[in-house]
């Protein structure tokens, strides 16, 4: 599908400049760009490229010179990334997804299917599930028994929803991802060696042999709308309650989200998180790269945590925190510039030990 640069700017709100009539059919780097492409040349740092492609026309940051930069046409927005988010969904054909059923599709004859639900090879859909209009469930998919999907949903190869799991309108699950399996809860018959360890900060006592007990996960998972799963990314079901997401929460790639957990509006799971049971994540929260979160924590609104940070207590609404175990952003880095100088520190202490000992002593 193609575009002129008018069109483009007029449905992103943007400012179309120059030869507003060129067409384009996609969007790329700079150097890469053809002349049928939008170069992205959205800073002073990508803008460089420009002269190693033949790109006609790009975004630009405002008070670029584009034509400096041998452009026929520009688009500027105020917020250039922002306008990405348009752009890409504008020259994005999707996938040829037709309507109905593929004849090696499963579905249980008390399932039912939305106005203009799609349902690819050898997908399975269980007993009682309800599938929303214009839903695209693609190969290799399973459906639990009542199941719920909302409509305009889409199930991307491969992805796995268990009995029960209720979720909203326009969800997006990325190949492999699994919502609604068991909780990892087990407990011994007698008070284990991890419990005692965690109590006394690590001494586990007399050693024993302990076998565990599964408990089994009786609630399901509850998903908002808008939101979207990353590929092998997992959302546990509770226990005796659901799981619960909200709307708007968006997941990367093999995040893994245990029992019990409640996520509130609009966070965003970044990949290789890992949330224990039971903890409580408010609304607007953002958790970098290989955060992990201790069991029965809270997590206030609009706080942030770096990549590969460690949470193991409460987190105040709005703090930056980092490091293990997590702390305030600006104390963390403090502690690490001071953490550096420690080699420093300890060969001054040396000299000074010298120096002291080679002292005469006082008649």
């Amino acid at each position: 599908m193609a575009f002129t640069i008018e069109e483009i700017a007029t449905a992103l709100g943007a400012k179309a400049l120059g030869a507003v009539d060129v067409l384009v059919t996609g969007a790329t780097e700079p150097a890469l760009a053809g002349p049928s492409d939008l170069a992205l040349a959205m800073s002073p740092k990508f803008a460089g490229g420009l002269s190693d492609g033949r790109a006609q026309a790009a975004m630009v940051w405002d008070g670029a010179d584009w034509q400096a930069m041998g452009l026929k046409a520009a688009i500027v927005a105020p917020r250039p990334r922002f306008a990405m988010s348009g752009l890409t969904a504008m020259l994005d054909d999707g996938r040829d997804f037709a309507t109905g059923v593929h004849p090696t599709a499963v579905i249980d004859p008390t399932a039912t299917l939305g106005d203009g639900a799609f349902v690819g090879p050898l997908a399975v859909i269980g007993a009682g599930a309800k599938i929303g209009a214009n839903a695209r469930i693609c190969a290799h998919v399973t459906i639990g028994a009542n199941a719920n999907i909302g409509d305009y949903a889409t199930l991307r190869e491969g992805v796995k929803i268990g009995a029960r799991v209720s979720i909203g309108d326009r969800f997006v699950a990325q190949p492999g991802a699994v919502v609604g399996g068991d909780g990892f809860s087990f407990v011994t018959p007698e008070e284990s060696n991890v419990e005692r360890a965690r109590e006394t900060l690590g001494d586990q006592g007399d050693l024993t042999a302990q076998s565990y007990a599964r408990i089994h996960s009786l609630g399901s998972v509850t998903v908002g709308d808008d939101v979207e799963l990353g590929a092998n990314a997992c959302i546990d079901r509770g226990t005796v309650r659901d799981t619960t997401i909200g709307n708007g929460v968006k997941f990367d790639n093999l995040a893994q989200i245990g029992h019990n957990v409640q996520i509130g509006n609009d966070c965003l799971i970044c990949a290789q998180v890992g949330i224990a049971g039971s903890s409580k994540i408010g609304n607007n929260v953002v958790l970098g790269g290989q955060t992990g979160v201790s069991d029965n924590v809270f997590i206030g609104d609009n706080a942030i945590t770096g990549g590969a940070t460690k949470v193991l207590a409460n987190v105040p609404a709005g703090r930056v925190m980092l490091g293990y175990p997590a702390m305030k952003m600006d104390s963390h880095i403090e502690t690490y510039k001071l953490l550096r100088r420690l080699p420093r520190l300890f060969r001054d202490v040396g000299l000074l030990q010298k120096a002291v000992l080679k002292q005469p002593e006082n008649d």
